[in-house]
């Protein structure tokens, strides 16, 4: 392949770089001693593990596809820009991962339907602990010598992961040892329970677990299928000892909104969970780290950065595309084209690179460990630093619910098109040539006229306002607000004043402190740009004049907090002190006058709810209220009451015929 090496160095910032011809054979030497030099990133992926093994376990690495993803093009003679912005996006280092340690001890549920199980015990039975439950079995020989046990069952419902499921099962019973031309089971029993480490599932019945493939433990395979059943066997039988799984999610529960004072709020996160890894705890939620896979659908999807992605963290993945487009900019690219993929998209490069034309010199891939983690500050971001069109790389049929991006996509459209720049959009497809007509075929808008520079930092909502507000400032076209799809994680609120009596319920179910309110007077204020939309705010109001506009104001980050509703304190009427809201006062004067006794129309208690605190205590001491002078009560009235008057009834009428 060819090797534009000026290119690379322009846009390398002062780093310096070499070409070789072949450093993973002839010049392998050459390779050592820089290794030895210092931070090294290598331009080549295939022969990492060489690499790695001549330089050394102490040596700096970091490895870059260049040949599949630029250099193996029709293409490759101007894919010198693009070189040195892969180069520059893999010098960005991912911060470590903390892990989260899963341990089997080999104890394994057998699930299936007739003898296909058992023959999976007997392969197993070596090497695991194995007992085998059959879904109504018919006719099913008996084994010479039982090595394990064997019952009879269908399971209810089963919960965990790997090292810890809990499995209900009904119509539970053992074999008999006595059965001889087939497996006689004695009478059976619902609700039995059970625990094991693993679950080899044969049963042909629809999976125990939503999203059964991402579920750690959970093996599955279709019984008439004998490969299939074969390599279900093989993988059950390695799920043995600690496992490490990466922690994918950070997750902070004091900026979660999900409910307050049990109202819930915000619920995306357990909408699109396809594990079933999040549960509902109090006012938070709950993310099971042994559980969740990696989609990252919750956090892209929170509001308030109450759950980040850490495989990388939003502002790691902001800084690759920074140094990306940057570097591909000074290095004379043009109308960059970002390719979002996962390991799908990565096949795909890499059998379009071996067997057609290769991806084009401006389109240039970064791979995420997840494409469902692509957030809104992603696509905010890579626009913002120079991006003429993104595109993300999704399977043809996906094997999960991605409504998470579909939403990601949705909400960044509106924006995108009212600030003038090009487009995000999705290729849906198991096909490299699919993949390449459909990159060939984009016509690449105009990126922003001033590409912006910025560093992001903090937590993840900070790095999505900041990504959204250098956005708007390198538009080709800004504009101060956007109207957002329902479901957004940012807009306002309105509220019906002639409604609103400020209770001020509001402020305090508002989880982000977007509401607020005055000590010194009655008010309601409202601070846009920390408003998420969670409809806490709506749902807690009682007295419903609260509505949800879903939109984005780039200058409310800025803005003072604006007034939503105010009035005047009512005065006491005994000592003129204010206490309180003159629209709650004559609401609640109104509401109990004339329905109560102790409120009736005139009644000098009524001007108690008129009263301050002090006054109100003065006013019963000097008035000797007497709070159980209520009028006399019905007398109680008994069935033996209705009874007797029956009869005296019956017995009068008895007497005038």
């Amino acid at each position: 392949m060819p090797l534009d090496a000026e290119a690379v160095r322009r846009g390398s910032r002062g780093a310096e770089v070499k070409a070789g011809r072949q450093l993973c054979r002839a010049e392998l030497e050459r390779f050592r001693g820089e290794a030895q030099a210092g931070p090294l990133v290598v331009g080549c992926t295939q022969e990492a593990p060489l690499f790695g093994e001549a330089a050394g376990a102490d040596a700096d690495l970091t490895f870059v596809n260049v040949r599949e993803t630029a250099g193996w093009s029709a293409q490759a003679a101007e894919a010198g820009p693009k070189m040195a912005a892969l180069v520059a996006a893999a010098s960005e280092r991912d911060p470590e991962i903390p892990f989260v340690s899963l341990t089997s001890d080999g104890v394994i549920l057998i699930y299936g339907r007739d003898d296909k199980a058992i023959e999976a015990g007997m392969l197993l039975k070596e090497h695991l602990d194995v007992t085998v439950l059959l879904s109504r079995p018919q006719d099913i020989t008996p084994p010479r010598v039982n090595d394990f046990p064997v019952a009879k069952g269908t399971i209810r419902s089963a919960t965990g992961r790997l090292g810890g499921f809990d499995i209900v099962v009904d119509d539970f019973a053992l074999a008999a040892p006595s059965s001889r031309g087939a497996l006689v089971f004695g009478p059976g029993r619902d609700g039995a329970k059970s625990r094991c480490d693993i679950v080899l599932d044969l049963s042909g019945n629809p999976p125990l677990f939503s999203a059964p493939d991402l579920r750690d433990g959970y093996v599955r395979a279709d019984p008439r299928d004998p490969a299939a059943l074969m390599r279900a066997v093989l993988k059950a039988r390695d799920l043995v000892g600690t496992f490490d799984k990466p922690r994918y999610i950070t997750f902070t529960a004091d900026l979660c909104a999900h409910s307050r004072s049990r109202i819930v709020g915000c619920h995306r996160c357990l909408d699109l969970c396809p594990t079933g890894a999040i549960a509902p705890d109090g006012d938070h939620v709950t993310i099971d780290a042994a559980v969740c896979a990696g989609c990252g659908e919750c956090a892209a999807a929170c509001p308030t950065g109450a759950a980040a992605y850490a495989l990388p963290p939003a502002d790691i993945l902001l800084r690759k595309l920074r140094a990306l487009l940057g570097a591909y900019r000074e290095a004379g690219g043009s109308n960059a084209i970002v390719l979002l993929h996962d390991e799908h998209g990565s096949g795909l490069i890499d059998a379009l690179a071996r067997h057609g034309a290769g991806l084009p010199a401006n389109v240039l891939p970064l791979a995420v460990n997840e494409v469902t983690q692509i957030g809104l500050e992603a696509v905010a971001a890579a626009f913002a630093y120079g991006a003429s069109d993104v595109r993300i790389v999704l399977r043809a049929k996906p094997r999960h619910d991605i409504a998470g991006l579909r939403q990601t996509v949705g909400f960044a459209a509106p924006i995108l098109n009212a600030l003038g720049f090009g487009s995000v959009e999705t290729i849906e497809t198991d096909d490299p040539d699919a993949l390449g007509a459909a990159l060939a075929e984009i016509a690449p808008h105009a990126p922003a006229p001033r590409p912006a520079s910025f560093t992001p930092f903090g937590g993840k909502r900070e790095v999505l306002l900041l990504a959204l507000r250098e956005l708007q400032r390198a538009a080709p076209t800004p504009v101060e607000a956007v109207a957002l799809p329902a479901g957004a994680p940012f807009g306002a609120i309105e509220v019906d004043k002639t409604g609103c009596t400020l209770c001020l319920a509001c402020v305090n179910a508002c989880p982000t402190g977007a509401l607020g309110d005055d000590p010194d007077r009655p008010l309601l204020r409202f601070r846009e740009d920390a408003c998420v939309q969670c409809g806490l705010c709506k749902a807690t109001c009682p007295e419903k004049v609260i509505t949800l506009k879903p939109q984005i104001d780039f200058a409310a980050v800025t803005a003072p907090a604006r007034v939503l509703n105010e009035e005047e304190p009512f005065s006491c009427i005994r000592c003129g002190k204010p206490f309180g809201v003159k629209s709650a006062i004559m609401a609640v004067s109104k509401k109990l006058e004339g329905r109560h006794w102790m409120y009736e129309a005139g009644s000098k208690r009524l001007d108690l709810i008129k009263m301050c605190d002090d006054c109100r205590v003065a006013v019963i001491s000097e008035e000797e209220f007497d709070p159980h002078a209520a009028p006399p009560r019905p007398t109680l009235r008994t069935t033996e009451d209705y009874l007797r008057e029956r009869e005296a009834a019956a017995k009068g009428e008895k007497q005038s015929q």
